[in-house]
């Protein structure tokens, strides 16, 4: 299946702790159906002092279910992702304004 969801897209949170809250995605886990988005699901990893790292409590964001996210359409608004073929391309587009995301 298609992704829907792709690393850079801005999003939003609709369900969860971190409701309504906007980031950007750094890494996604199709298998696990998971995204890191950065600043969301924020928790606090203790980390060992290394030659590279200072060490402590580091806050560092933790995957977070594709559905519970959507995308942030032109105007700023949660929407979802459909499919369609222009000029024999597959691309994604909102289904709240109609406009391609991929160009």
């Amino acid at each position: 299946m298609a992704a829907k969801l792709r690393k850079g897209d801005k999003v939003v949170v609709v369900a969860g702790k971190d409701k309504g809250k906007e980031g950007t995605i750094a890494s996604v886990d199709p298998q696990a159906g998971k995204a890191v988005v950065d600043g969301i699901n924020m928790a606090i990893r203790h980390t060992r002092q290394s030659q590279n790292s200072q060490g402590g409590r580091l806050p560092r964001a933790m995957p977070i279910q594709l559905s519970n996210l959507a995308l942030l359409d032109a105007n700023g608004k949660a929407t979802r992702v459909g499919f369609r073929t222009e000029d024999g391309k597959k691309v994604r587009f909102a289904k709240t304004t109609g406009d391609v995301i991929d160009a």
